[in-house]
């Protein structure tokens, strides 16, 4: 019990203190200046009638579902060409080097490849024929941009997990798959995928909650732009906290995001029967 104590302390302080305050904040009218006033619920109706925290929240979902569908796809795409053809450890460690990577050298290093004037990337599409493109400075743009900036520094990350997952399957079940005739394709659709669902369950939940708590990447690229189309949910708590010191405000908002990533990953297990597996 002893060896839990520093764990349960550092949990406590740094965890459940500050969630039970931020939930008393969001009640009242706070900012540094002055000292907490209780309003009640004025900041949950004033986030009803806030026209940009509704834009805050579809463009966060906007990103979300960009990043998880195409993390996905591409993790568990690279996963099986691993379990496939190789398992070498240093070609698990080359994937996952992206990762290792801080966010903000990431973001940075390819806000300067993607540049509209001196990019590399728009410097190869002009040699290509192809006019540059402001893939920060468009609307249509800035947000894949992000997204699949995200993606390529998770993706490897991400495909471990499935790979993981994937030495979990028995050989047998794939050498019974191999002796009735089943091909690459059907064996995938009717053996992998249903056997991977609980290690794919837990790695959409782990995705979704990253995803909807993007700032870093929006912070030294778009700072919430082009007119607001990369404002996400977190950048505008940030904004309202620590630009405009509301802190009520920016509480209230981020027990709103709280509960709403605490439904949406019990929808996910309960729908994905998480707890359940096929080789039972």
């Amino acid at each position: 019990m002893i060896f839990l104590l520093p764990a349960t302390i550092g949990f406590v302080v740094f965890y459940i203190w500050p969630t039970l305050r931020g939930a008393y904040l969001s009640f009242t009218e706070y900012s540094l200046l002055e000292a907490p006033k209780f309003n009640g619920l004025d900041n949950y109706d004033r986030m009803i009638h806030d026209s940009f925290f509704w834009n805050a929240l579809v463009v966060t979902l906007e990103y979300v579902v960009i990043n998880i569908g195409v993390q996905t796809v591409l993790a568990v795409a690279i996963a099986m060409v691993m379990y496939r053809l190789t398992r070498s450890i240093t070609v698990r460690a080359a994937i996952l080097l992206p990762y290792l990577v801080a966010n903000v050298v990431v973001a940075l290093v390819w806000y300067w490849m993607l540049d509209f004037q001196v990019g590399i990337v728009n410097q190869g599409l002009t040699w290509l024929g192809i006019d540059p493109i402001a893939f920060f400075g468009e609307s249509n743009w800035a947000i894949p941009t992000i997204a699949g900036i995200n993606v390529w520094r998770h993706m490897g990350y991400t495909a471990l997990l499935v790979f993981a997952g994937l030495q979990t399957i028995p050989a047998y079940v794939y050498e019974a798959a191999e002796v009735d005739g089943a091909g690459e394709m059907k064996t995938f659709w009717r053996i992998t995928l249903p056997l991977l669902r609980p290690v794919l369950v837990m790695v959409l939940v782990v995705t979704m909650i990253g995803s909807f708590q993007i700032f870093d990447t929006v912070a030294v690229t778009t700072r919430g732009g082009p007119i607001n189309s990369t404002r996400v949910i977190y950048y505008y708590i940030f904004e309202r906290a620590f630009t405009r010191f509301d802190f009520g405000y920016a509480s209230a908002m981020a027990m709103v995001l709280f509960v709403i990533l605490a439904i949406v990953s019990l929808l996910q297990i309960r729908l994905l029967r998480a707890k359940e597996s096929d080789l039972a």
